[in-house]
């Protein structure tokens, strides 16, 4: 049996992908694409005040060595020899700030999660200066000026951390993306670790210019970033450098084996569900919800709330493709909530058994604005609402709405994408975590009123890193060649209400919508721990509303 295993495999590529909820390592045969085997560990999110959200980079990097040991592991269990894995790929949680100490290898803070809010008044603040009439941050990078991208949060750290400016002032500081943290210790650290990003998660910084791909002089004087900080930016697919072997991974075989694939996650997605042609598109259902359409080799600007992003650039003299992308923050995040802050349910997959009870939400809608309002709205000042209770509702209505809104807020960035590309996509291409949920994918089918299709293997995030990396010139194990990429088997959901109902509930949804704009009159999170003084009496009557029916209802007593 064994001999026969190896037989049929062909050389082998790993990925990294390391998300904000967990992070991943899986190995693929470069021939066929098939996942051979994999380790998940969850990453813990801290909450140190409202609004704020930070990860221990330390700890995602200990997850990434851990998931390589045990999934190296596991190979050696199938008999597979992992001295045929010839590459390594890294796709990451994008925008997430990292500052560390290039002598000791420490990180100087905590890294400042993508959906953190402490930097709002920096924005505020920021958006006074710019020309109404030359929105130069918005023509260079692609995006709106926002809490969401990594400039403020360096700034923010800049501002606010002694340690890290002390480290700036003696040419100790690096600053990266999450790719560039796992890029820089996984080749050797303050023993010669490669400082390096790729052009994709650049394009999510705010401090990168789309068209020249370099770090743009005018954004770093805007935003006061010491240029000497930021990483060399090379293209998603060459070899960046080796595998040097922590003290802490027993997977010794990995040592010399070259990191040459890497890509911000939501473009990983694109290029893992082969997204190569202008016009395609796919949503990706992770903590958020990210939809990306290819415009090819030119930059389209919105006109609907969407961000203008580099798509992928597969080897350094191929050409660069772009993407419009519609960003929502809270996806599988609201899943997340319902677990660890209601205690509604006690694991993830328990919610679509819930959902399953009732099969209908009962009027009630959720919107689940933690970290404001993404695409298409850009509105920071909106907080989550669950609206439309009454004595009826129970946590099995709740956990129906949950999913509803992830698949409502797909619904607002799809017809965005419709308007701006003029041509209404046909079916939808889903991968991510979630769509596994069988519920979920029907209610979206239903809610685009268009097929939604699901590739049967979903973890195309890591597949389409491993494909960067075992593409990347002096690997050459994968061929990204359209006649030689492997037919993918796929399940397919089609609308099963009318279309009236659609549009019935939807018009529900962005009324419920607007309710959640304007509950932060005055954003102060990022001096003041407590935001309280800052909510209307409406949301104190309606937490208090909350609180008596949710003792009750929510727990399920009758």
């Amino acid at each position: 049996m064994a001999a026969a295993k190896k037989a049929v495999l062909g050389p082998l590529v790993g990925a990294v992908d390391q998300g904000t909820s967990s992070t991943r390592f899986l190995v693929f045969n470069s021939k066929t694409a098939e996942l051979l085997s994999h380790h998940q560990v969850e990453i813990k999110q801290e909450f140190p005040r409202e609004g704020w959200v930070e990860q221990d980079p330390k700890e995602i990097l200990q997850s990434v060595y851990e998931c390589i040991e045990k999934t190296c592991e596991k190979l050696g269990q199938l008999n597979i020899d992992i001295s045929n894995i010839k590459a390594i790929g890294v796709s990451n949680q994008r925008e997430t700030t990292v500052v560390w100490d290039k002598l000791t290898g420490e990180p100087l803070y905590n890294a400042v999660v993508w959906l953190d809010l402490r930097t709002q008044s920096t924005v505020e603040n920021l958006s006074k200066r710019i020309p109404g009439n030359n929105n130069f941050v918005k023509s260079k990078t692609g995006l709106p000026l926002s809490t969401y991208f990594s400039a403020v949060k360096l700034r923010w750290l800049l501002d606010n951390v002694r340690k890290v400016q002390k480290a700036v002032e003696e040419d100790r500081a690096l600053f990266g993306t999450i790719d560039s943290w796992l890029i820089w210790s996984l080749t050797g650290g303050a023993n010669g670790g490669v400082h390096c990003t790729d052009v994709t998660n650049a394009s999510r910084t705010m401090l990168f210019n789309i068209h020249s791909l370099e770090w743009d002089k005018e954004l770093c004087e805007f935003f006061e970033i010491p240029m000497k900080v930021l990483p060399n930016v090379r293209s998603s697919s060459e070899i960046y450098g080796l595998m040097k072997i922590s003290h802490s991974l027993k997977a010794g075989a990995l040592e010399g084996v070259p990191i040459s694939g890497c890509l911000g996650d939501q473009s990983a997605a694109l290029v893992g569900q082969m997204c190569f042609q202008d016009g395609q598109a796919k949503n990706t259902y992770g903590t958020g919800c990210f939809l990306l359409c290819n415009t090819g080799r030119k930059c389209v600007f919105s006109e609907h709330g969407l961000l203008t992003t580099v798509a992928y650039k597969l080897g350094r003299d191929k050409p660069v493709y772009y993407a419009l992308e519609g960003s929502v923050a809270i996806a599988g995040a609201v899943i997340r909530w319902l677990r660890d802050n209601l205690g509604i349910i006690k694991s993830s997959e328990e919610i679509e058994k819930l959902a399953k009870e009732v099969g209908t939400s009962y009027g009630c809608y959720f919107v689940p604005a933690f970290s404001g309002l993404y695409a298409p709205y850009w509105e920071p000042s909106a907080r989550g609402i669950i609206c439309g209770l009454t004595q009826f509702t129970n946590k099995c209505h709740i956990a129906f709405a949950a999913l509803e809104a992830v698949c409502f807020q797909t619904r607002e960035i799809l017809d965005a994408m419709n308007r701006d590309c003029g041509i209404p996509l046909s079916h939808l291409q889903v991968d991510g975590g979630m769509t596994n949920n069988k519920i979920l994918m029907q209610l979206q089918a239903d809610i685009l009123y268009i097929p939604v299709v699901k590739p049967s293997m979903p973890e195309t995030t890591a597949l389409g890193a491993a494909m960067a990396a075992g593409a990347a010139e002096g690997v050459g194990v994968w061929s990204l060649e359209p006649e030689d990429l492997s037919a993918v088997t796929m399940e397919r959901f089609e609308p099963q209400i009318n279309a009236e109902e659609s549009e019935i509930r939807y018009s529900t949804w962005k009324k419920a919508v607007m309710k959640s704009v304007g509950w932060v009159t005055t954003q102060s999170s990022e001096s003041d721990p407590s935001i309280f003084c800052s909510l209307p009496l409406g949301f104190f009557i309606v937490s208090s509303m909350v609180m008596l029916i949710g003792a009750r209802y929510i727990s399920g007593i009758p």
